[in-house]
Protein backbone atom coordinates (compact mmCIF):
# COMPACT_ATOMS: atom_id res chain seq x y z
CA UNK A 1 0.00 0.00 0.00
CA UNK A 2 0.69 3.39 -1.23
CA UNK A 3 2.16 5.75 2.20
CA UNK A 4 0.90 9.26 2.59
CA UNK A 5 2.96 11.99 3.88
CA UNK A 6 1.25 15.62 4.23
CA UNK A 7 3.79 18.23 4.50
CA UNK A 8 1.75 21.82 4.77
CA UNK A 9 1.95 24.98 6.36
CA UNK A 10 1.74 24.89 10.32
CA UNK A 11 -0.99 22.18 11.71
CA UNK A 12 -2.93 22.43 8.68
CA UNK A 13 -1.32 18.58 8.07
CA UNK A 14 -2.37 17.43 11.10
CA UNK A 15 -6.05 19.16 11.20
CA UNK A 16 -7.01 17.16 7.66
CA UNK A 17 -5.80 13.43 9.41
CA UNK A 18 -7.97 14.44 12.29
CA UNK A 19 -10.95 15.05 9.86
CA UNK A 20 -10.28 12.11 7.84
CA UNK A 21 -10.37 9.91 11.33
CA UNK A 22 -13.70 11.50 12.30
CA UNK A 23 -14.67 10.77 8.78
CA UNK A 24 -13.43 7.41 8.65
CA UNK A 25 -13.64 6.55 12.71
CA UNK A 26 -10.49 4.90 12.39
CA UNK A 27 -6.47 6.29 12.03
CA UNK A 28 -5.52 4.79 8.39
CA UNK A 29 -2.41 3.31 8.57
CA UNK A 30 0.72 4.45 6.80
CA UNK A 31 0.01 8.44 7.34
CA UNK A 32 1.63 10.87 8.53
CA UNK A 33 2.26 15.06 8.43
CA UNK A 34 5.13 17.27 8.88
CA UNK A 35 3.83 20.91 9.70
CA UNK A 36 6.27 23.70 8.63
CA UNK A 37 6.54 26.49 11.25
CA UNK A 38 7.53 30.04 9.73
CA UNK A 39 11.14 30.15 11.46
CA UNK A 40 11.99 26.72 10.15
CA UNK A 41 14.91 26.70 7.47
CA UNK A 42 14.08 24.17 5.15
CA UNK A 43 17.00 22.34 4.94
CA UNK A 44 17.60 22.05 8.59
CA UNK A 45 13.96 20.43 9.18
CA UNK A 46 14.94 18.35 5.59
CA UNK A 47 16.37 15.13 7.54
CA UNK A 48 13.30 14.89 9.60
CA UNK A 49 10.65 15.11 6.86
CA UNK A 50 12.88 12.21 5.34
CA UNK A 51 13.03 9.81 8.30
CA UNK A 52 8.63 10.62 8.00
CA UNK A 53 8.86 9.73 4.56
CA UNK A 54 10.85 6.40 5.18
CA UNK A 55 8.40 5.53 8.34
CA UNK A 56 5.19 5.38 5.78
CA UNK A 57 7.34 3.72 3.06
CA UNK A 58 6.21 0.01 2.96
CA UNK A 59 8.31 -0.52 -0.22
CA UNK A 60 5.34 0.64 -2.51
CA UNK A 61 6.13 4.28 -2.19
CA UNK A 62 4.64 7.57 -0.62
CA UNK A 63 2.52 10.15 -1.89
CA UNK A 64 3.92 13.89 -1.36
CA UNK A 65 0.69 16.19 -0.28
CA UNK A 66 1.40 19.89 -0.38
CA UNK A 67 -0.64 22.97 0.22
CA UNK A 68 0.34 25.72 -1.82
CA UNK A 69 2.70 24.80 -4.59
CA UNK A 70 5.85 27.38 -4.29
CA UNK A 71 5.53 27.87 -0.73
CA UNK A 72 8.32 26.68 1.55
CA UNK A 73 6.15 23.73 2.35
CA UNK A 74 6.20 22.67 -1.41
CA UNK A 75 9.98 23.24 -1.65
CA UNK A 76 10.61 20.98 1.20
CA UNK A 77 8.34 18.50 -0.06
CA UNK A 78 10.03 19.06 -4.00
CA UNK A 79 13.41 17.90 -2.23
CA UNK A 80 12.05 14.43 -1.41
CA UNK A 81 10.57 13.44 -4.93
CA UNK A 82 11.61 10.40 -6.85
CA UNK A 83 9.86 9.46 -10.06
CA UNK A 84 7.56 6.76 -9.67
CA UNK A 85 8.26 6.21 -5.59
CA UNK A 86 7.92 9.09 -4.04
CA UNK A 87 5.43 11.50 -6.00
CA UNK A 88 3.84 14.85 -5.52
CA UNK A 89 0.53 16.72 -5.63
CA UNK A 90 0.01 19.95 -4.43
CA UNK A 91 -3.51 21.74 -3.10
CA UNK A 92 -4.35 18.92 -0.71
CA UNK A 93 -7.68 19.41 0.51
CA UNK A 94 -10.37 17.25 2.30
CA UNK A 95 -11.83 15.85 -0.50
CA UNK A 96 -8.28 14.88 -2.05
CA UNK A 97 -6.98 13.16 0.71
CA UNK A 98 -9.58 11.12 1.21
CA UNK A 99 -9.53 10.15 -2.75
CA UNK A 100 -6.24 9.53 -2.26
CA UNK A 101 -7.35 6.95 0.91
CA UNK A 102 -9.46 5.66 -1.17
CA UNK A 103 -7.08 4.28 -4.13
CA UNK A 104 -3.42 3.98 -2.27
CA UNK A 105 -3.86 0.09 -3.31
CA UNK A 106 -3.29 1.20 -6.95
CA UNK A 107 -0.49 1.88 -8.90
CA UNK A 108 1.18 5.49 -8.41
CA UNK A 109 0.24 7.05 -11.74
CA UNK A 110 -3.26 5.90 -10.77
CA UNK A 111 -3.21 7.26 -6.94
CA UNK A 112 -2.12 10.89 -8.37
CA UNK A 113 -4.34 10.85 -11.00
CA UNK A 114 -7.57 9.81 -8.85
CA UNK A 115 -6.04 12.09 -5.74
CA UNK A 116 -5.75 15.43 -8.15
CA UNK A 117 -9.52 14.40 -9.20
CA UNK A 118 -10.52 13.97 -6.04
CA UNK A 119 -9.46 17.99 -5.36
CA UNK A 120 -10.81 18.84 -7.98
CA UNK A 121 -13.99 17.57 -8.21
CA UNK A 122 -14.49 17.98 -4.36
CA UNK A 123 -14.96 22.17 -5.49
CA UNK A 124 -18.83 22.32 -6.17
CA UNK A 125 -21.19 24.99 -6.67
CA UNK A 126 -23.62 24.25 -4.07
CA UNK A 127 -26.37 27.10 -5.86
CA UNK A 128 -25.96 24.22 -8.94
CA UNK A 129 -27.09 21.06 -6.98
Amino acid sequence: MIGILLITHGSFGESLIQNVCHILNKRPSLISQFGVAAQDDPLDVLPMAKALLHEVDEGDGVLVMTDILGSTPSNLALKLLEPGRFEGVAGVSLPMLLRALTYRKNAMDVLVTKAISGGRDGVINMHRL
